[in-house]
């Protein structure tokens, strides 16, 4: 009798613990299903208290994510510049005569001293700005190809700090962080995310290690939430001196060398914003055209 009562409590325990397992199997199915609904594949779910066998899975579909959020920024990558690939084009097509036009006729000696003048040289200034704004969206499809080369991490944050000196630095980056990639499009990577960061008034800014990954951390104004999304997107930018190509360009870069670079849903402890860069190479062997 004891053993059937014993035998009958271990069944009922060993079912309530399959049934909470099983619901919690079904909340991480739920999480993901949400997380790719909203286009979110930066999602990692932690895999303490699964079985093997569960934890090979979750650890797979986390890794799957990974590569799904890193072609789709290629996919995006590769739209972007096929548009302002014609975009600029067309436009120089309309601005490029219009500036040789209105110039020639600024100096023509029967304009110069007349009424026509101010409105001409008017028109030569707005094709000379509308010239140089194009010229700073090129940069989008004619970036050079990457020349990977190993860099240690530390010693790269080391050289980049100098360089702005009113910074109030904090760096964890252990020393023996070697990375595979290109320290010149890194540091224009780095250097475009540190503007940013200024001109939202930052004035510490922060470099670590976690996860395989770069945070480069800073303390000026949260980014909010409604325009998450559209940090990355080119052209796109809340300021009003901005080009919106930095992080645009930013990202594009890491994405060519096979990386990535996220904003990080919540930012380091002490700090408003973190951006992740990952320099992941799963996605090497695509072949990039820069044509």
């Amino acid at each position: 009798m004891i053993v059937a009562v014993i035998l009958t409590i271990c069944i009922i325990v060993i079912a309530i613990a399959f049934y909470r397992h099983q619901k919690t199997l079904q909340l991480r199915a739920h999480l993901m299903r949400e997380a790719i609904r909203n286009r979110d594949f930066m999602f990692r779910l932690p895999v303490k208290g699964l079985f093997f066998g569960e934890k090979a899975l979750q650890e797979a579909l986390n890794d799957l994510g990974q590569d799904i959020n890193r072609l789709v920024a290629q996919n995006e990558v590769e739209s972007w510049q096929k548009l302002t690939r014609v975009l600029t084009h067309e436009i120089m097509n309309v601005a490029t005569p219009i500036q040789s036009i209105s110039q020639a006729y600024l100096e023509h000696p029967k304009v110069q001293g007349t009424s026509l003048e101010k409105g001409i040289h008017a028109i030569n200034e707005a094709s000379n700005n509308l010239t140089t704004f194009i010229d700073s969206y090129r940069k989008l499809t004619q970036l050079q190809e990457p020349v990977q080369a190993s860099l240690n991490l530390n010693d790269f944050v080391a050289r980049l700090i100098p360089m702005y000196p009113q910074i109030d630095w904090k760096s964890d980056i252990p020393a023996d962080v070697v990375i595979t990639t290109d320290s010149t499009l890194l540091r224009q990577v780095c250097v475009n995310i540190i503007k940013n960061a200024l001109e939202a008034g930052a004035k510490t800014i922060g470099f670590f290690w976690q996860d395989n990954a770069l945070h480069v951390s800073n303390d000026g104004m949260p980014i909010p939430a409604e325009i998450r999304r559209d940090i990355f997107i080119p052209f796109y930018t809340t300021k009003s001196s901005g080009t919106g190509i930095g992080l645009a360009l930013s990202r594009q870069i890491m994405t060519i060398q096979g990386g990535s670079m996220t904003l990080a849903d919540k930012a380091d402890s002490g700090f408003h914003v973190t951006f992740l860069i990952d320099f992941g190479s799963d996605l090497s062997h695509i072949q990039w055209s820069f044509a």
